[in-house]
């Protein structure tokens, strides 16, 4: 198996390893350890680009309210649309849970 990728030994490790976290303070701690400044950054706007466009939000109004790249957004509506699932996954699972919290 190659050393990077999907379904490689190196990406199980990380991911196995995230799903041990059980609390937003854990993780904060771990992306703050594992990734720079940078790379969280870039992270937590695609997730808000995600949240906006799920929300039915426009594409102006998510460039205007992000802040980000219209190339950022036209990536995360593509994989919104096509891709492998992930975002919906999650987005899915966190509005359930913002749900129940209320």
């Amino acid at each position: 198996m190659n050393s990077h990728g999907k379904g490689s030994d190196r990406s199980a490790l990380l991911y196995k390893a995230l799903l041990t976290l059980k609390t937003p303070e854990e993780c904060y701690a771990f992306f703050e350890d594992l990734c720079t400044v940078s790379e969280q950054m870039a992270m937590e706007q695609r997730f808000e680009v995600a949240l906006l466009l799920d929300q039915g939000s426009i594409y102006s109004d998510v460039l205007e309210k992000t802040g980000v790249s219209s190339a950022t957004v036209s990536r995360v509506k593509r994989c919104l649309n096509y891709g492998a699932g992930g975002y919906r996954c999650v987005l899915d699972r966190f509005q359930e849970k913002t749900e129940d919290e209320t």
